[in-house]
């Protein structure tokens, strides 16, 4: 019993309920307003940032020719997926399969046989 002496028995006291209270309430301050204003002026700052400056791009021009190159590789891909349908490509992989030897088959096994 020495080991549970130290034990305080007490009611919980939660936070937030009204019928224990210790008669203050915060007042809320306007931040919210304050936040509001700060963001239209950060705003206006922003657009007049932009239309004093121009973007500049500073990729080299290996570095344009290659982002100009793998957007027409990718523009030839989705035509070149779009101009076939599904049965044809179907057809195309039932091709494949044929074409394919027998070595990528599924072997038989049985016990009885």
């Amino acid at each position: 019993m020495s080991e549970y002496a130290t034990v305080q028995k007490s009611a919980l006291k939660l936070k937030g309920i009204g019928a224990v209270s210790s008669g203050k309430k915060k007042k809320k301050k306007d931040k919210e307003s304050k936040h509001l204003l700060e963001q239209v002026v950060t705003s206006q700052n922003d657009e007049e940032v932009k239309t004093k400056k121009a973007y500049i791009d500073k990729r080299t021009p290996a570095q344009i020719a290659f982002d100009k190159m793998q957007e027409k590789r990718q523009m030839e891909r989705i035509l070149n997926k779009a101009s076939k349908t599904h049965k044809h490509r179907v057809e195309d992989f039932n091709r494949h399969l044929d074409t394919l030897t027998e070595h990528y088959d599924i072997p038989k096994v049985s016990w009885t046989k």
